[in-house]
This record gives C-alpha cells, structure tokens and sequence, in this order.
C-alpha cells in the first residue's frame, strides 16, 4: 500500500512539473533576438527619454543622437581606471560625448540603470566608481542588450552583428 501511495505521489509530482514547464515555455514572450544574447537582463527596461549637452553645447535628447543603431556608454571625465581605455577621443569618429547638470546626468543614468559615485578627495580632483556596462540601443526597439567591458572588439562587434542582422531578418 505505501508502495502505491509512493508511486501517486511520484506521478503526481511529475504531472505537476510537467505542467508548469508547459505554462512556462508556452507563456514565453517571442524574443526575435534570443539567438544573440548573452545572458538574461532583469530588473525591467533599461533606456528612456533623456536631455543632455553635445560637444557643441547644444542641448539634444535620445531621439536626436539614437537615431541608428547606437552603443551608449556612461564613461566619466574624472574617472581614471578604466574610462581613458573605454572612451578616448580619437575611438570612433561617429563617438558623441554628452554631458550635462547634475539632474541631467542623473536622469540618464537612472534611465539606463547605471551606477556612479564620486569619491570626495577634499580637493578639485575627485574619482568615479560607476558601472561600464555598454548597452546596445535599436531604433523603433530600444534597449536588446549589454555587454561587460571585458569583451574583446571582435566579440563585441560579432554580437552587434548577430542583432543588426536579427532586426533585418524582423523587419
């Protein structure tokens, strides 16, 4: 009698998880980009609506500069590890730096999720800790992905090609 109790229990469990993958895997958002990820983004959207100051020192929002395909990065003047490797001026010549007020900045920053702190060094000199995630940002898409600066630029440009080429395929 156990023995049945045992196998019920048994049936029963896998039925149950049975289901729940089913539920799981057919409840799925479809994900045109699945293929190119790198891994999973929790925590909600990352990007939005943001104002800040060109070189020129005009004021521009997200829909003047990401008008294409675009990697958005929050490097920081005063930061002295890694931001003179990850943005110098002469990387890119389509690199556009912005800037802004410190509401500005923030607004930004809370919309990509990002992270900063300037770290006091009771003088005109100061230092940055912030996060140096770059996000990949499609027009009429948005936010798809991020990717950590320890990739080297052919594994950086070959996943941006897998999304490029995702969206053409969507489109």
């Amino acid at each position: 009698m156990t023995r049945l109790y045992a196998m019920a229990a048994a049936v029963a469990m896998l039925a149950l998880l049975g289901g729940l993958f089913a539920y799981v895997q057919l409840n799925r958002p479809d994900d045109e980009f699945a293929q190119c990820r790198q891994g999973q983004i929790a925590g909600g959207d990352i990007g939005g609506p943001f104002t800040l100051v060109n070189m020129a020192g005009q004021t521009v929002t997200d829909a003047d500069v990401l008008t294409r395909p675009s990697l958005v990065y929050f490097g920081y003047t005063f930061c002295p590890d890694v931001c003179p490797f990850d943005v110098v001026r002469n990387v890119h010549p389509g690199l556009i730096a912005l800037t802004g007020s410190a509401d500005q900045v923030r607004t930004a920053s809370q919309a990509y999720k990002t992270y900063y702190r300037k770290q006091d060094t009771g003088d005109e000199f100061y230092r940055m800790d912030h996060t140096t995630f770059t996000y990949l940002m499609l027009p009429g898409t948005g936010f798809v992905d991020f990717f950590r600066r320890e990739l080297t630029s052919e594994e950086l440009a070959e996943s941006v090609s897998c999304f490029l080429e995702a969206k053409g395929a969507a489109s």
